[in-house]
């Protein structure tokens, strides 16, 4: 590579900490490796607007270009995680609009699921009390999902007359908790427990309502200390890896860990486990 090169490539990437939000909450650690949003719309159990699904899809893109951010943290305020898209704000004005612009609005909204998928950082949603549509989404396209023994996740599409084929539901679900199940929870819309969520693989575990979002900064600190550009790798190859048979998948997985060997925290590693010490990642 070039040092023209480098820098143009230096150039693209830029802090992300002190990014300032219009319509939730954004705080970073002090190494500004992790960045927790907040859905801050307490009293109407944190709905998504308009504004707000396309400045977390914008956010989300910028995330790929972040130098700091390690691991994002998504949660809701005032003991709830999202309830969906508002229901005066979104659901009686898509009833009034045209086809073209009801497109635009359905592409806009997978469109934020597209960015969480496509930005290198792990998410983890931390999941209290009511996470409906849009909010379930939110957090089945996050790579964790830390819940608490309140939460009621519903996929209630089918509620308002719509199919429950939204934003990458019926792609998504299924893979998570099986066929069956999801087929269940999208043709009623009815609320999955959060004890069903966690015994069928939905949730990575549940933590009491006081102590569940110091759970979601611990995993976040430890994968933050991690191999960084590595997690990035395993992001994108478990993304992608959907819509391979095996031989491919395992030639696109050696592919991907020949340049990971080629990292200094492989490096890093082998020389720590060698002095028998604890390897200190670096991310490059």
């Amino acid at each position: 590579m070039t040092q023209t090169t480098e820098h143009s490539m230096a150039h693209h990437r830029q802090p992300a900490a002190g990014y300032k939000p219009r319509n939730f909450l954004w705080s970073v650690s002090n190494d500004s490796k992790v960045a927790t949003i907040t859905l801050n719309r307490p009293e109407r159990k944190n709905p998504l607007t308009f504004e707000s699904y396309a400045e977390l899809r914008d956010l989300f893109r910028r995330l790929v270009y972040a130098s700091d951010i390690k691991i994002v943290v998504v949660t809701g305020a005032g003991g709830n995680f999202c309830s969906g898209g508002d229901v005066h704000e979104i659901i009686g004005p898509l009833t009034k609009m045209a086809m073209p612009q009801l497109l635009e609005f359905t592409r806009m909204t997978g469109d934020l699921v597209k960015s969480m998928r496509g930005c290198p950082q792990p998410i983890i949603a931390a999941v209290d009390g009511i996470c409906a549509g849009a909010g379930a989404l939110m957090a089945l396209a996050s790579d964790f999902r830390l819940g608490t023994p309140q939460a009621r996740t519903a996929f209630l599409f089918t509620r308002v007359g719509l199919a429950g084929c939204d934003m990458g539901a019926c792609a998504m679900l299924p893979r998570m908790i099986g066929q069956g199940r999801a087929s269940e929870l999208l043709y009623t819309g009815r609320s999955m427990t959060a004890q069903e969520g966690q015994a069928w693989g939905f949730f990575n575990g549940l933590h009491e309502q006081g102590v569940l979002l110091d759970e979601a900064q611990k995993l976040a600190r430890q994968l933050a200390d991690g191999p960084t550009f590595a997690h990035g790798i395993t992001k994108k190859m478990l993304h992608q890896e959907w819509n391979m048979g095996v031989d491919e998948a395992i030639e696109s997985e050696a592919q991907a860990q020949a340049i990971c060997m080629q990292t200094n925290d492989f490096r890093r590693a082998y020389e720590a486990f060698v002095a028998k010490q604890k390897p200190q990642f670096e991310g490059d």
